[in-house]
């Protein structure tokens, strides 16, 4: 099922006031399936084949990389797909271009208020749910549960052992739980939130009971899909520089995060680097 989309992930090794940091190219393993969204899909998706359910709902804003992965992987695979999109004015045509993949993929999108989809991880809410569409195989907004876990731990290989710093940029949490429980005793984990607020440490510390990690929310920009001019000139003169593309929610944060610590001192130029480049590149359409 996956192993036909499953290939070798690239490091990229760039450098940085002489310190040289490897990127593993997640964003190259499927032009739909993309980065760390392979990883979280694959065994919700083999879960839901098994145990007989021929219809997936999952849960998503306007911009989610995981609602156009989501419909893409159950189209390919031979699954009707539901999507529970947050926002009612989202329902107005045309659609953003995420939307529109998502459609054009075969997802059928409800629109619901954003007070309703607050409420989408309460048992009552998840019942009423359960109600209304029982033949569905549910995932979690972001894929993140520990089925998602489970495939994330894949992201990293003997090879990486070799790392003291790993880092990625933080959702719902799920790839950097993966990468957490896959990670040696000598290396340390951080994560960068594209999101305003500190609950995505309580979020992981849910999935994973070991201490060598950290989340920081001073790269967010004032929220989730929220920019800035220097964020965007960061990424722009980044692309230009090393020929890696970005995208603004998530891996643009996360390397001008890493490139300003390295910037203050407060990463080591003895420190071996694996940044995680967690793909989502569809974002850059809107």
């Amino acid at each position: 099922m996956f192993d036909s989309i499953a290939q070798q992930v690239p490091d990229q090794h760039i450098e940085y006031r002489h310190q040289r940091i490897s990127i593993k190219r997640l964003d190259l393993i499927h032009p739909q399936i993309s980065g760390n969204k392979f990883f979280k899909l694959k065994y919700n998706l083999l879960a839901a084949r098994q145990q007989g359910f021929e219809k997936v709902l999952t849960f998503g804003g306007a911009y989610s990389n995981h609602i156009a992965a989501t419909a893409f992987a159950a189209h390919q695979f031979g699954f009707q797909s539901l999507g529970m999109i947050r926002g009612e004015e989202l329902a107005q045509r045309p659609f953003n271009p995420t939307l529109a993949t998502a459609q054009q993929f075969g997802m059928q999108l409800e629109f619901i208020s954003r007070n309703a989809y607050r409420q989408k991880d309460q048992p009552d809410f998840l019942q009423r749910l359960q109600q209304q569409y029982p033949d569905f195989y549910l995932i979690p907004e972001g894929g993140t549960n520990a089925l998602a876990v489970q495939g994330c731990r894949e992201i990293l290989t003997t090879e990486d052992a070799q790392f003291d710093l790993i880092c990625c940029a933080v959702g719902t949490g799920g790839t950097l739980a993966g990468l957490i429980e896959a990670s040696q005793q000598h290396q340390q984990l951080l994560g960068v939130s594209a999101l305003k607020g500190d609950f995505l440490t309580h979020e992981v510390a849910q999935l994973t009971t070991k201490r060598n990690w950290r989340i920081l929310e001073d790269y967010c920009c004032g929220g989730y899909a929220k920019t800035t001019l220097e964020l965007i000139q960061f990424i722009q003169a980044f692309e230009q520089r090393y020929n890696i593309p970005l995208e603004q929610v998530y891996t643009g944060k996360m390397l001008r995060g890493i490139f300003d610590l390295i910037d203050q001192d407060k990463i080591g130029p003895d420190q071996k680097i694996l940044l995680i480049h967690t793909g989502g590149l569809q974002g850059r359409a809107f």
